[in-house]
């Protein structure tokens, strides 16, 4: 038996489509303390509570593009690096109908951007990973396994380098890695990992200050095609 019908020229599929939707956790640091970006809801279900921007996939977008329009229309942000790090299909997590949510993560400088609230965020604020509120749908799961995908992804270093300014100490560096891990690295293991990464370059320039002069660093170009 066929299980597609054909209608107004196509072909149907008989079983029911689930809407397809992204969510954000945008991560960033504030005394050395985990941050993620949430929105206040300014509609209905969950009208006024606390949850992750995102929003539904339109039919003539990838799911990337749907991820980078909900994050721009919600709260003003574009970031530069989006990963995508996990689905969430439990059949009852959204009241209105059966959603699927591909979820992504972003790290950002939280005292660098200026997020404002917009579409139908009816508000939009940093929160502390530890400290959150009450959560819209499954939204804490969400940010739990995004929280975890972090730590993973900060174990390759690459990622840390989004807080940094154009110029660091690596002890900085460091700093964000063991504020996002929850732990603390030993100091010549952190550096020997870095360098050998070939991620980040000596600059002639030294950080000065009250403390002892410091090696400033920057982020090494990308070699395309081994040239």
């Amino acid at each position: 038996m066929s299980t597609h019908e054909p209608e107004a020229g196509r072909f149907v599929y008989k079983y029911p489509h689930p809407a397809v939707a992204s969510d954000l956790a945008i991560f960033g640091l504030r005394g050395g303390r985990l941050m993620i970006l949430l929105i206040r809801r300014g509609g209905e279900p969950f009208l006024g509570s606390w949850a992750l921007p995102g929003g539904f996939l339109n039919p003539t977008e990838d799911l990337d593009a749907c991820a980078r329009r909900e994050l721009q229309e919600e709260t003003g942000l574009e970031v530069a690096y989006l990963k995508q790090f996990g689905i969430f299909s439990a059949p009852d997590r959204d009241p209105r109908e059966r959603v699927i949510s591909v979820a992504y993560l972003a790290l950002v400088p939280a005292d660098r951007v200026n997020p404002e609230a917009g579409s139908d965020a009816a508000d939009v604020a940093w929160r502390f990973v530890d400290d959150l509120p009450p959560l819209a749908f499954d939204h804490a799961e969400i940010i739990r396994e995004a929280t975890a995908a972090l730590r993973r992804e900060a174990e390759g270093l690459e990622i840390l380098l989004n807080l940094m300014p154009r110029r660091f100490t690596l002890s900085r560096l460091q700093s964000a890695y063991e504020a996002i891990c929850g732990a603390s690295a030993d100091k010549r293991n952190f550096r020997a990992r870095i360098l050998a990464s070939g991620l980040v370059e000596a600059t002639e320039e030294m950080e000065r200050g009250s403390h002892r002069p410091a090696q400033l660093y920057e982020r090494r170009p990308k070699v395309l095609n081994g040239e």
